[in-house]
């Protein structure tokens, strides 16, 4: 009976684990949806002023369950948790997104986008380093089938024109630094998982804690508030700016720390690679702009790659549960 009970807990968890890679692609193909909705916003409001009514109306969320939930963070609240909570809520959030708009402004817009797929790479050894994951057996196939299928996807079949003037220019640095920022919330998130914190407290406080930074970036820029039209037209804008705060902000980021307790750092940046790949699906449907075939071959392989993944996270425990299983037939 116990050696029964161990292949059914061994099972279960296996489960979880293999979920947990779509939970993740789940969560980022909501983050592909986003310009669905904020395309129709930015005819009312500047960038900074659509994110920071996104996570006002996104404290309806993160203070209930803050005030639920805050007894969990009794005698866990360390300098590394409040260090992770604020490296994911301003540094990944805020700071990371302002980086990469701002890179398009100074430079190459194709070097931007190279060096931002560098991101996984980042998240990899930041896993190595903090977490101690050690890299699975055919990872180096994964990364390199999934930065293949997200270069099919932003440059086709061929070479972006780029220099080495192109690649030394202020715009990189900023890109590089936004890689670093996204692709370490990865890792500082998967952290605070495994400090037992759960999923719903965390997501609540990564919106939270970047109310007052978000404040203070919206009264830096000056940014007049201009909103035109009658009172149907205000309406819409606050259905799609509910809309745009709940499903690519809330529910996505809910599935994705789902999805993140139960799968390794190294898997999960990956996986957020789901997001370019729906985006292009969504300019091709929605806004009728061609796909062309490197592009369709990019999302087929990213998707494919995942997919294998997924199988892979099972190996090791489909292994494990077989003694347990031979022990309990004997």
């Amino acid at each position: 009976m116990e050696s029964h009970g161990k292949a059914m807990h061994f099972k279960t968890h296996t489960t979880e684990r293999n979920l947990g890679i779509w939970y993740v692609a789940l969560g980022a193909t909501l983050w592909g949806l986003d310009p669905l909705f904020r395309i129709l916003l930015l005819e009312s409001f500047t960038s900074a002023q659509i994110v920071f009514l996104e996570h006002l109306l996104l404290m309806i969320y993160a203070l209930p369950v803050f005030i639920k939930h805050r007894r969990v963070l009794s005698g866990k609240i360390t300098l590394a948790v409040i260090g992770a909570l604020l490296f994911i809520s301003w540094g990944g959030s805020a700071i990371a997104t302002m980086l990469f708009t701002s890179a398009f402004a100074y430079g190459n817009p194709n070097a931007v986008l190279l060096l931002q797929k560098l991101q996984p790479l980042f998240a990899i050894i930041m896993a190595r380093l903090m977490l101690k994951e050690a890299l699975p057996s055919r990872f180096f196939v994964y990364i390199i089938a999934a930065l293949l299928g997200t270069y099919l996807l932003t440059f086709g079949i061929g070479a972006p024109s780029l220099g080495l003037r192109d690649l030394g220019t202020i715009s990189c640095l900023f890109s590089i630094m936004a890689a670093v920022l996204w692709g370490g919330s990865t890792v500082m998130g998967k952290f605070l998982l495994q400090k037992n914190i759960d999923f719903h407290l965390v997501t609540s406080l990564r919106f939270m804690l970047a109310v007052p930074l978000l404040s203070g970036v919206l009264i830096a820029s000056g940014d007049a508030w201009h909103v035109s039209g009658g009172s149907g037209h205000m309406t819409l804008m606050l259905v799609n700016l509910a809309f745009q705060a709940f499903l690519p902000g809330l529910l996505s980021m809910l599935l994705y720390y789902k999805g993140l307790t139960s799968t390794k750092a190294l898997f999960a940046t990956l996986a957020e690679l789901a997001f370019p790949a729906v985006g292009v699906l969504v300019n091709w449907l929605v806004f009728h702009q061609a796909l062309t075939i490197g592009q369709l071959l990019g999302f087929l392989l990213i998707w494919s790659t995942l997919w294998f993944m997924s199988r892979s996270q099972r190996e090791p425990e489909a292994r494990a549960v077989a003694p347990a299983k031979l022990e309990t037939s004997g």
